[in-house]
């Protein structure tokens, strides 16, 4: 069976996932676009779809009898209307992250897929699919014995002058507060912020870095820095300190040189190179899942506790070093 995928939001991400989809992944095709820019969508259509349809609305296109699952790559306010919409049409859905810009969206998500009874979302916290998380969590499940500590680290060379400081949380850090509960398998109970001096490429409305502390449930303590305009590259760090061992996420393959009286090697400064293959390897998940009328991987619950983490942490921002208690609710059966 070949998946019949229509894409709602066609700039760089949606554009990018109809390409690999088109182009590089096996088991579907882009059908149908939708973009409220509609001269994008049919740019995506020229470039990359040809065979697609490009409807006026999403939920047209969700609504089309030749769409059997859909691809939700718009601007993240609109993610809960559109996720919505096609679990009432009993169709898989892929969502970016956010599954939705507020606790509350993303619980009204996670009741409309319990009462519909079947998963039919997945979101895209592709982290979970990158070869090296895979690799370090084989090594915290079954080789360092019980995680004790974490330390991680997100680092990006530069952001813009509208990058603020809530987004270091809802845009950035939102990736490590999935993945490190997927890596650990657990959940988090309390954040706290401090706030280093700040760096001199950072503004007056952005405080930067700063360091999220996280509580699990477990007794596990996580520190996690945030630095925005670290200038050197894009870096991602993680190590996992256990009863019996370390392991640490290895960094992308690079050539060690010996070249100009140093030992370097080339770090990464673009998110898109450092994540490639994850892409890949998350959307032919959903495929394979759509084929079957379902979804897999990260789910609707995993990205309503990520939205409850990051108000958190946000409300930590505002007092500096206070715990800030993260309350979930029973987790539905549907997720177990």
């Amino acid at each position: 069976m070949t998946v019949r995928i229509g894409v709602i939001g066609t700039g760089a991400i949606g554009r990018d996932h109809a390409r690999r989809i088109n182009n590089v992944l096996s088991g579907a095709n882009i059908v149908a676009l939708s973009d409220v820019n509609n001269a994008s969508a049919e740019a995506v259509k020229s470039d990359v779809a040809p065979d697609a349809t490009v409807f006026e609305t999403g939920e047209a296109l969700i609504a089309s009898p030749d769409v059997d699952a859909v691809l939700v790559t718009s601007w993240g306010a609109t993610h809960e209307q559109y996720v919505l919409a096609a679990i009432e049409a009993g169709k898989p859905c892929f969502c970016e992250k956010p599954l939705a810009t507020t606790a509350e969206g993303a619980k009204r998500i996670v009741d409309a897929e319990v009462a519909h009874g079947k998963r039919l979302v997945q979101v895209g916290f592709m982290r979970r699919y990158d070869a090296g998380y895979v690799a370090l969590k084989h090594a915290v499940d079954s080789q360092i014995g019980a995680p004790i500590m974490v330390h991680a680290a997100h680092r990006n060379p530069a952001v813009p002058e509208q990058y603020v400081t809530p987004m270091a949380i809802h845009d950035t850090m939102i990736h490590e507060i999935d993945v490190l509960r997927w890596l650990l398998d657990d959940d988090y109970v309390s954040a706290r912020v401090l706030f280093p001096r700040s760096s001199a490429r950072s503004h007056a409305k952005l405080r930067d870095p700063q360091i999220v502390i996280l509580e699990t449930a477990k007794g596990t303590i996580i520190d996690v820095e945030i630095f925005v305009n670290c200038h050197y590259g894009y870096d991602i760090q993680c190590q996992v300190v256990g009863e019996d061992g370390i392991a640490n996420l290895p960094d992308p393959m690079a050539i060690p040189l010996r070249l100009d009286a140093k030992k370097q090697s080339e770090i990464l400064t673009d998110w898109k190179d450092r994540f490639i293959a994850s892409y890949d390897v998350e959307l032919q998940d959903f495929i394979k899942a759509a084929a079957k009328g379902t979804a897999s991987g990260p789910n609707s619950w995993d990205g309503y506790v990520a939205a409850i983490t990051s108000d958190a942490c946000v409300t930590a921002q505002a007092s500096e070093g206070a715990a800030i208690a993260i309350n979930l609710p029973a987790r539905p059966a549907l997720y177990n």
